[in-house]
């Protein structure tokens, strides 16, 4: 889940094509919560910088619905500060990754962190 199109686009493409993945999509947070409640994906991939309702309050969501509480999260952002990275794994989601993503690795490293879980 990313608010730019162009980055879902791109993450969609990596993860199907590449990772041989069944990928959904969403806009929004709140699209989100209610696209992984009806579907029960395997793994979340939500961006922390999104308007009206960031990664983190998101997450809270997901977490608050006993439908969508379990599934792994993993955070995408941009900002690649140690002290920012260690803040949201706290959050207790099972990876950060940072953008811009190697297409070609991309698909690997979020198999791995949900394998993690």
């Amino acid at each position: 889940m990313d608010d730019e199109t162009d980055v879902r686009r791109v993450a969609r493409l990596c993860l199907s094509r590449v990772g041989r993945m069944d990928v959904l999509d969403a806009a929004t947070g709140m699209e989100a919560v209610s696209v992984a409640a009806e579907q029960k994906p395997d793994a979340i991939l939500l961006d922390v910088m999104m308007p009206s309702m960031d990664g983190p309050a998101t997450l809270a969501a997901l977490r608050d619905n006993p439908a969508t509480a379990t599934i792994p999260v993993i955070f995408m952002t941009a900002k690649s500060m140690t002290h920012e990275l260690a803040r949201l794994q706290a959050l207790g989601v099972a990876g950060v990754l940072t953008k811009p993503f190697d297409p070609m690795a991309f698909a690997g490293e979020v198999r791995a962190l949900v394998e993690g879980c």
